[in-house]
């Protein structure tokens, strides 16, 4: 700024205002100092700004896994809001590890944003209320009890009976469960598995996997290995659309047909779920909505408007596609 007001040949004060889009300044002046700035290629710092003037406009958001489409349509969501509220987004990722998260989140933080948006977190609790001390934090498809958190979650339990519901509707009964391992959310899915199936009067399958293609192709050689051809589970639930789609390329290298031999569900309801080639029956996850609540909730927090946290809650439903079909005794050869 001091470089263009010498450019410009006024004060910085001046340029700041211009800067700022200040109404204060007459035209001729205006146009002197934004010709020098293009001059000198001057772009305003955005953290700079903020220490000025003791305000941020910048936004953390902090990804689990930047390779699942479902947190790709959550930040998307995220951004549109943010512009329009006339904010910018820092966007980093912690790589579903607990020790990489809490760096990211640190390096997050040095930022100095307005708030941070943290997207299935694995990193402790403790970290989270830390990072809550020092702006407002909102949660998205984790749970918390700190009263300076705010969460927006769909209810896993019940997603995960839709899944077993539908299996069962078709006439399955050896339906195994594909678990999200020590991921947020996934214990959820997997009471809720486990409960329908009790309530079917089945015995609830669950192998422990990750949220991850890797972890749904892992699990499946775990069940092939596991059980005869004639005992495989007809059913899969996965924990979540990756998973999913790691479990069907297993099955098929497998030679067994999806949904010929076995029903797969996901969760999640990606833009990959209704590519045509897969065509995946999966849980839909409110994507839009998760993602505006979040974004109001932060917004509430940052301009002091509550003090009390929001516990969102948001209703599954289940999208039948083409990975499910009905039981056939005589399907596997």
């Amino acid at each position: 700024m001091e470089d263009v007001a010498a450019r410009a040949g006024v004060s910085r004060a001046l340029v700041s205002l211009v800067m700022n889009n200040s109404p204060k300044v007459s035209e001729a002046r205006r146009a002197a100092v934004l010709r020098a700035a293009e001059e000198l290629g001057y772009q305003p710092h955005v953290m700079a700004r903020s220490l000025a003037s003791r305000t941020s406009t910048v936004l953390g958001v902090m990804v689990n896994d930047l390779r699942n489409a479902f947190f790709a349509d959550i930040v998307e969501e995220l951004d549109t809001a943010a512009q329009a509220a006339g904010f910018d987004l820092i966007l980093n990722t912690g790589g579903r590890s607990p020790t990489r998260e809490w760096n990211a989140l640190h390096n997050l933080l040095s930022f100095r944003p307005a708030g941070i948006i943290l997207l299935s977190p694995v990193v402790p609790a403790s970290a989270i209320q830390v990072a809550a001390r020092q702006c407002p934090v909102v949660l998205v498809s984790r749970t918390t009890r700190a009263s300076t958190v705010d969460t927006v979650n769909d209810d896993g339990e019940a997603g995960s009976a839709l899944a077993v519901d539908h299996l069962v509707g078709l006439g399955h009964r050896r339906i195994a469960h594909l678990d999200g391992g020590g991921a947020a959310g996934a214990a959820q899915r997997r009471r809720g598995f486990e409960a329908a199936m009790r309530r079917h009067g089945l015995e609830p399958i669950v192998v422990r996997s990750e949220h991850t293609d890797i972890g749904g192709e892992k699990a499946v050689r775990e069940l092939l290995a596991a059980y005869s051809r004639a005992e495989l589970p007809t059913g899969l639930v996965s924990g979540n659309d990756f998973n999913a789609v790691g479990a069907i390329s297993a099955l098929e290298e497998a030679g067994l047909r999806v949904p010929g031999d076995v029903s797969v569900v996901g969760y999640d309801n990606t833009s990959l779920a209704a590519l045509r080639h897969l065509s995946l029956t999966t849980i839909d996850q409110p994507r839009k909505d998760m993602a505006r609540l979040a974004f109001e909730a932060l917004i509430e927090r940052v301009r002091g408007e509550r003090t009390e946290p929001v516990r969102h809650l948001l209703h599954p439903s289940l999208v039948v596609r083409a990975t499910t079909a009905p039981f056939s005794a005589t399907g596997r050869s």
